[in-house]
């Protein structure tokens, strides 16, 4: 899986245009943009609207709201200049994520309120494929961009979607455009920038199944890892996240998290779920931390954001951390989290019910 970043905006971009081009003697204003009740005018202006608009908030650091401004051509505009002012809006876009630092975040609505320049970048990839996808339906042209952007597109944006036999089918299926063999239509859809919890001294930063893939085969995950990181037990942790999202069970809010200092966006440590909550309501989180991070505070931290997280959340009941007996700092970082060791009767339970290992100790916290 590729990269999400300017790169991939302009070639989006330059595919989409491509695409259209041959229609642009065609007056696009009395054809109807497929599944849209746009016209192919209407629809491209939002491509290049949406794009400046996601450079804005990206480069202006907006929080609350998108930048208030929007796109307007002038009077007389053909399909060529339109077509120019997409692939302007495009290399602005492209610019804006260039150049915006790693940790910066920005506003947008779905799910969490914003998204870093990764997410900002996907944002217009998807805007420029699937519009570009409607329009050309409408003109009754060709059109499919590369299988390796749409899969990239994927992993970067819709974590929750069970990867397909072909990543463009996947999309337009997910995106309510089109069937899948074996899946249900979607009616209703969405895509999911990533969730970011800020702690103390660090922010809890969620790790995308792009990243993790790259994780899993000993890269970096796009992070900018201290000396000897990242640890193994987070690569472990992103084996499992690909498992689940390969089998389409994943859910990235209950996914890994990367723990970056903001004062240097350097990446210490990672923490996150072993899956979902159970029927009962208990969910588990385990943690490490890359060995010259250790000694900080840095795991307490992040073990008391993670979980208050989640306790916050209906469908929490109970966290709960399995550590083994010997491992004093680890149960360090449980106490002053707020954690406790649990009862000799919920141990025995955890063995017997639940096949806990007979060397772990659990630790629990309720809401």
């Amino acid at each position: 899986m590729r990269a999400m970043g300017g790169e991939q905006v302009e070639e989006a971009v330059a595919g989409g245009t491509a695409a259209l081009r041959p229609a642009v003697d065609r007056d696009w204003s009395e054809v109807t943009a497929a599944g849209l009740e746009w016209s192919c005018h209407e629809t491209a202006v939002h491509v290049a609207d949406d794009l400046i608009a996601y450079a804005g908030n990206l480069v202006g650091r907006a929080q609350d709201d998108y930048v208030p401004f929007e796109l307007k051509l002038e009077d007389g505009t053909d399909n060529s200049g339109l077509l120019h002012v997409i692939e302007t809006t495009g290399a602005l876009l492209a610019a804006a994520v260039r150049t915006a630092p790693p940790g910066v975040r920005a506003f947008h609505p779905y799910p969490f309120g914003n998204a870093d320049r990764v997410g900002f970048a996907a944002m217009g990839v998807a805007e420029v494929l699937l519009h570009t996808h409607d329009m050309t339906q409408g003109l009754g042209l060709a059109y499919e961009p590369s299988a390796d952007l749409a899969e990239s597109l994927l992993a970067w944006l819709f974590p929750h979607v069970q990867p397909g036999p072909a990543p463009w089918p996947t999309l337009l299926w997910a995106t309510g455009r089109g069937e899948l063999p074996g899946r249900a239509p979607v009616t209703e859809w969405r895509w999911r920038n990533n969730l970011v919890l800020p702690a103390e001294r660090v922010t809890l930063t969620g790790i995308r199944p792009a990243a993790a893939d790259d994780l899993r085969l000993g890269g970096t995950g796009g992070f900018d890892w201290i000396e000897d990181g990242p640890y193994e037990g987070t690569r472990q942790a992103c084996s499992y996240l690909m498992k689940a999202y390969e089998a389409g069970v994943h859910r990235p809010e209950f996914g890994v998290f990367a723990l970056v200092r903001p004062e240097d966006g350097r990446t210490v440590g990672g923490i996150g779920f072993h899956g979902v909550p159970d029927e009962e309501g208990r969910v588990e989180i385990g943690y490490d931390l890359v060995e010259g991070a250790r000694g900080n505070g840095y795991a307490t931290e992040a073990l008391r954001a993670l979980a208050g997280w989640a306790l916050a959340r209906e469908e929490v009941d109970l966290v709960f951390l399995t550590i083994e007996h010997d491992n004093a700092p680890s149960q360090g970082v449980a106490l002053r989290a707020g954690f406790t060791r649990a009862t000799v009767e919920e141990e025995r339970i955890a063995h017997d019910e639940h096949d806990m290992d007979a060397g772990l100790r659990l630790y629990v916290l309720r809401g």
